[in-house]
């Protein structure tokens, strides 16, 4: 007979990938490459804006780190923030974009950068500043491949403003809204399959 008042064990969440972890990361991913080919016309639209600075121009950067962040925080499994990231960038390059199928290989970096992040934590902490490091780890990962296939030319204290302006957005808009936007997708139940509806740990 179990003693009374004896603790309770913790059962580890399991890290193997559902039916329904699939599903969602997908709807997740889909919906996100939708919104990367609009923001690709925004981007293109307003880049005269910023012919005096272009750097400034990356504070818009976030929308592009969100999916990976977003899906992570959701499914709180190993491969989430990869899968997102990258599925998202298939379908803007199937939507068609200024870049090409270079996005994708973009998306494999964003994916991969908060991953290593959520890794670090073990895949058990979920709260706002990890989101937030793992969106300024997608930000880096995306300003230095700019740096390097884009921008390579620009002075150095360009490229140092642009990196830090593409991190601030991406901890911003993926890493901070993308904690809010799980939270308030929480509180609606429609994430009760997840641990992440059943908790408030984000």
């Amino acid at each position: 007979m179990e003693a009374t008042g004896a603790v309770r064990q913790r059962v580890r969440p399991s890290r193997r990938w559902r039916t329904v972890d699939i599903v969602v990361a997908s709807v997740v991913a889909v919906a996100g490459g939708v919104v990367f080919w609009g923001w690709d016309q925004l981007w293109a639209a307003t880049g005269a804006a910023f012919s005096v600075f272009p750097p400034a121009q990356a504070f818009m950067y976030g929308v592009w780190l969100a999916p990976g962040v977003v899906g992570a925080l959701i499914l709180r499994k190993p491969g989430a923030a990869v899968y997102t990231e990258l599925v998202a960038s298939v379908v803007e390059a199937l939507l068609g974009n200024q870049w090409g199928l270079s996005v994708v290989a973009y998306g494999l970096a964003q994916g991969a950068a908060p991953e290593v992040i959520f890794a670090l934590f073990a895949y058990r902490w979920w709260r706002t500043p990890v989101s937030a490091l793992a969106g300024a780890a997608a930000g880096l990962a995306a300003a230095s491949l700019d740096l390097v296939y884009y921008y390579g030319a620009w002075r150095s204290d360009w490229k140092l403003t642009y990196v830090l302006i593409v991190m601030a957005s991406s901890l911003a808009i993926a890493g901070l809204g993308g904690a809010a936007l799980v939270r308030a997708l929480a509180r609606t139940g429609v994430l009760q399959p997840f641990a992440s509806g059943r908790t408030a740990s984000v």
